[in-house]
């Protein structure tokens, strides 16, 4: 089998070779971005192209022919989307719109998978949570609401067009690798920089907010059993169930790195609009493909801290 995996030079990506791989050694997996594959990464077949240009994604896709396709690409920041909102909607509503047109066009028999994001959900009540597949969307950010146009994209061409399409809402995944863009991923490379004498104290956002945090790990093998099994048409959380503030992560890697770290507010980290609390049901997943959750956040945690240790 042949898979072919947009955006696929990041973190998730490389995760996601590996247990592609793990899972059937035969297999050929292809890699599309933006930039070629950093120093390390899983060896894969590469094509540096734009997304956002049509004819560059056809033309891999008519020398590749996968049979598998899973859509990575993206600007996955939110804060990244305040920052810049057109350039976010822009590039990620248009390259998975490019991609689903190639397929249309060339008639190509593959299985996509869309990989959504939980910030579809937007604001929510404490008393609707869990959420659910069928709890309404009401995206909050720039990027939340590209993210629901791509999973209305999907849904088109599915019933409009035959398009063999299985779609997700990932929740907030963490693992060693992750930039620090992301909050977890930069707690805890701050903690790695305190015990290496660097810095004196956490500078964060907001800390109250709760957020349903899983192991990329768990992620990478929910999206290949959804290759394998998932439902044409159907959209999944992929979450962990389980709801964290960042204040109890940050009283986490406290313990893990055995610190006692001043914690500031930083204004510029707090966004404009913010989710107070996101935790998932996992329930429908579990039902259909018998996935769940295998790695514990203090596990995720570790391997955050470990790896930030190694390096700062």
């Amino acid at each position: 089998m042949k898979y072919l995996i947009t955006g696929c030079f990041g973190f998730v990506g490389s995760y996601l070779v590996r247990q592609i791989t793990a899972v059937d050694p035969s297999a050929t997996v292809v890699g599309v971005d933006r930039q070629p594959p950093p120093p390390g990464f899983p060896v894969v077949t590469s094509h540096v192209i734009d997304m956002l240009d049509l004819d560059a994604f056809g033309a891999v896709l008519e020398r590749e022919q996968p049979n598998y396709i899973v859509h990575l690409a993206s600007f996955s920041s939110v804060g990244l989307s305040w920052k810049h909102p057109v350039a976010s909607f822009t590039n990620n509503t248009n390259i998975f719109l490019n991609a689903l047109e190639c397929v249309r066009r060339m008639q190509l028999p593959v299985r996509i998978l869309s990989v959504g994001s939980s910030e579809e959900y937007g604001i929510v009540d404490a008393n609707a949570l869990p959420l659910r597949e069928t709890s309404p969307l009401h995206p909050v950010s720039p990027y939340a609401v590209a993210r629901v146009a791509q999973e209305h994209l999907g849904e088109v061409y599915v019933r409009g067009y035959g398009i063999d399409l299985v779609a997700t809402r990932s929740f907030n995944h963490v693992g060693a690798g992750q930039t620090d863009q992301f909050v977890i991923s930069a707690i805890g490379k701050q903690f790695a920089e305190v015990a290496r004498g660097k810095r004196t104290q956490l500078t964060v956002g907001t800390t109250s907010v709760v957020r349903d945090f899983l192991d990329v790990r768990d992620v990478v093998t929910a999206y290949c059993e959804l290759l394998a099994k998932g439902k044409t048409g159907e959209v999944y959380n992929v979450c962990s169930g389980r709801g964290v503030s960042i204040a109890e992560v940050i009283a986490m890697f406290a313990a893990i790195a055995k610190l006692d770290v001043p914690v500031v507010t930083d204004p510029a980290l707090v966004r404009p609009v913010e989710n107070t609390i996101v935790v998932g049901s996992h329930d429908k997943i579990t039902a259909a493909i018998g996935w769940r959750p295998r790695y514990s956040l203090e596990d995720s945690l570790r391997e955050v801290y470990e790896h930030w240790h190694a390096r700062v």
